[in-house]
């Protein structure tokens, strides 16, 4: 998923809980499922960011010398201007975006 299209707002903002709950009926399950959803967000954009930055590392083992590559630092601002993965998750669960399997249950939000 392209991360940079999200309509997730970049800062903290107050949310009604009972706006939250009124989908799932618990506030602690409506929790860790964006809690769930932001932990697979973050890795998948750690995979992301990973493999963008492999094309930048030198084999060498030489602390003394410090390469500043521009490219690089792009790369990096780009990711830390991302919004933070709760608040994409969150964005998600209230876009009913997410499927939540349970092994008891299975419902779609």
């Amino acid at each position: 998923m392209d991360y940079k299209k999200s309509k997730a707002v970049h800062n903290t903002i107050t949310r009604d809980m009972s706006e939250l709950d009124a989908k799932v009926g618990n506030v602690y399950e409506t929790v860790v499922i964006i809690a769930k959803r932001a932990n697979q967000i973050s890795q998948e954009l750690k995979k992301e960011l990973d493999a963008k930055l492999q094309d930048f590392s030198t084999p060498q083992d030489n602390i003394e010398e410090v390469f500043e590559n521009k490219e690089q630092i792009e790369i990096s601002r780009s990711y830390e201007m991302l919004p933070k993965p709760t608040l994409i998750a969150t964005q998600e669960f209230l876009d009913d975006e997410l499927v939540v399997r349970n092994s008891s249950k299975e419902r779609e939000f």
